[in-house]
């Protein structure tokens, strides 16, 4: 009776213990991508943090530079920018060894792209 009643109490200090969220990094990242069209592109991102939960973002690809907010919630981490008149939205996971992958978006476009970062 007193091993079930104490298997019964670390089970439910198991279940009930706090999930540890996934974190971004201020720093510089690794970009490899693919654009809308399928075509791949490659770069760097720098990311600043700005509070516990946002930041800002910079990506450096070829000759194109944007800028963005970021947000991290849970292991979902979003960011959203500005690519010449456009507006963008990408939406990363955020993995275990600290990479992010996601998709991207662009207003007035069609389809998503993907994108990795990998922490330098």
């Amino acid at each position: 009776m007193m091993k079930t009643i104490l298997a019964g109490v670390l089970l439910g200090l198991a279940l009930g213990a706090p999930v540890h969220a996934q974190t971004v990094n201020a720093g510089t990242y690794n970009v490899e991508g693919t654009n809308l069209d399928g075509s791949a592109y490659s770069g760097t991102a720098t990311i600043t943090l700005t509070s516990e939960t946002t930041c800002a973002i910079e990506w450096n690809t070829g000759a194109v530079t944007s800028n963005g907010i970021c947000m991290l919630y849970d292991n979902a981490f979003a960011a959203a920018y500005v690519l010449e008149d456009a507006v963008g939205l990408i939406v990363y996971e955020v993995k275990a060894d600290g990479s992010l992958e996601g998709a991207w978006t662009i207003s007035g476009k069609d389809g998503s792209g993907s994108e990795t970062l990998t922490p330098q």
